[in-house]
């Protein structure tokens, strides 16, 4: 099974690739933000519990996405693997991850990081702000906050699976082809 975390700050392209490698290698799309979505519109115990959360401006505990992540997992046994999208974003949620797929006999393959600077982000942030409708996207501090937080708080994730030997980087900047081409040779390799 492959198990893909694809990873890097906002802009870097990963909903572009990530698509890409989904119908590259037939992955189930594990986002934790559809997650959460689908778990309330369904009215689960988890959903209604994550909303209610929510609703009072609280994050939703790592046990409660866990509980999400291992549910998609049973309910796609027999995927051929996933790309998790937004998730790990701390080392204690990729350690729960870690644990989660060690009780189903599975593993994350790699985390491929695409790597693009701080003001191709910015650019291409206040690019996507002009379609997108998103705020966060239109306001350079903003977006400069947004990229902070990700440097300071996930980006120590990557060190997690370094010490495993499934951590690649490869260039986030150049055209998409070239892009989905140098993440294909890393996932050709696993």
């Amino acid at each position: 099974m492959l198990n893909l975390v694809l990873f890097g700050p906002p802009g870097a392209g990963k909903g572009t690739q990530s698509q890409k490698l989904i119908d590259q290698y037939q992955l189930i799309h594990l986002s934790t933000g559809d997650l959460l979505r689908s778990e309330i519109a369904q009215g689960t115990a988890l959903g209604m519990e994550a909303k209610k959360l929510m609703d009072q401006g609280v994050l939703v505990p790592d046990e409660v996405v866990i509980g999400m992540i291992s549910n998609k997992l049973d309910a796609n046994k027999n995927s051929k693997g996933f790309i998790f999208d937004g998730f790990p974003r701390t080392v204690a949620q990729a350690e729960a991850l870690d644990q989660l797929l060690a009780t189903k006999d599975s593993a994350i393959s790699a985390m491929i990081a695409l790597e693009v600077n701080d003001d191709e982000l910015e650019r291409r942030l206040l690019l996507r702000g002009k379609d997108s409708g998103r705020p966060d996207d239109a306001n350079p501090e903003v977006i400069r906050k947004r990229i902070a937080e990700y440097n300071n708080k996930t980006a120590p994730v990557a060190n997690f699976y370094k010490t495993q030997n499934k951590f690649y980087s490869i260039a986030g900047i150049g055209a998409i082809e070239e892009i989905f081409a140098s993440l294909c040779s890393v996932i050709n390799q696993l």
